[in-house]
């Protein structure tokens, strides 16, 4: 199993200028994970690029971290139907490659 790299969340909140309450917000509604080690709190590296569109939509465009949870939905399910239609134009495809 690889080694996950872990991020102190609060020298990523003094990196990015944000409040420990704002990720605090993020985690209570589910969209980030926090991993807790001897009373430090973490987050991992592969969740920062999440982490930072989050902390974008907030300061960028003033959402508030309701709102940014469902923009996270609205954007998960358009990229569920990107794959049901290319699923679609697969099958159209084979079948009339085979009616041809």
């Amino acid at each position: 199993m690889a080694q996950q790299e872990l991020i102190v969340i609060e020298t990523l909140c003094s990196h990015y200028e944000i409040e420990v309450s704002f990720v605090d917000s993020l985690y209570s509604l589910g969209l980030i994970e926090i991993h807790t080690v001897e009373q430090t709190r973490f987050i991992s590296e592969e969740k920062v690029a999440d982490l930072e569109k989050m902390i974008r939509i907030h300061q960028e465009l003033e959402v508030n971290p309701e709102g940014i949870d469902i923009i996270f939905n609205l954007l998960r399910k358009v990229d569920d139907l990107k794959s049901e239609l290319a699923v679609a134009k697969n099958r159209l495809r084979r079948y009339e490659l085979e009616n041809q």
